[in-house]
């Protein structure tokens, strides 16, 4: 089976991208042997939470220069690029960012970019006004560096918009943020017949 250009949100809300064969993703991308699909190869609730969360609040990120880290198939930025003013669309996967230059270039989205970037080796001039996050605390092993992450866009002043399952294990994680939390809402998100609650924080430094 070939890629698929699928559709997501209803209405004018609707945002489309590519989404791999996860067959042809196992076989011509992955290295390991458990036969897994690579995370970014596929969409999640946090990231379409983070796409309610968007359409629901265009101001956050109208006329803004925006940055997705750790983007997977980057539904977030794909949808965002309709309001901000630029758009660079990253993930430390090739393939992942190979798959959201594509689907920027069949949406026409002439403020969008790509980069390969690894938020543990970010170059210091990266900068945007607002940063979004989906589904990035799903490993305890990495919450000391992102919080480096979180904090280096913070104290420049940066708005971070955060979405994450309802995990037990990211509580700690979530609640050292709250004091910086300007915004939470909670979405219920349907995905292939399973109902997630999705949070979405606004976090800010100021």
């Amino acid at each position: 089976m070939d890629d698929q250009w699928i559709c997501f949100g209803e209405a004018e809300d609707i945002v489309c991208l590519f989404v791999p064969d996860p067959a042809t993703i196992r076989s011509k991308h992955l290295s390991g042997d458990d036969g897994a699909v690579p995370y970014w190869a596929q969409t999640w609730p946090a990231s379409l939470g983070l796409h309610r969360f968007l359409a629901a609040h265009p101001g956050l990120i109208r006329g803004k220069t925006v940055i997705e880290l750790a983007a997977g198939l980057g539904l977030p930025s794909l949808y965002a690029a309709r309001y901000a003013k630029t758009i660079l669309c990253s993930d430390y996967a090739p393939g992942a960012v190979d798959y959201c230059r594509r689907s920027a270039a069949k949406a026409g989205l002439l403020n969008f970019n790509t980069a390969l970037l690894d938020w543990n080796e970010l170059p210091a001039d990266l900068a945007a006004d607002v940063v979004l996050l989906s589904d990035v605390n799903y490993d305890p092993v990495a919450f000391d560096r992102l919080s480096i992450v979180l904090n280096r866009f913070l104290n420049a002043g940066t708005t971070i918009l955060l979405s994450t399952p309802q995990r037990l294990m990211a509580k700690p994680f979530i609640a050292q943020w709250l004091p910086c939390c300007a915004k939470q809402e909670e979405y219920c998100v349907t995905l292939n017949g399973t109902t997630s609650a999705v949070s979405v924080f606004v976090l800010s430094g100021s």
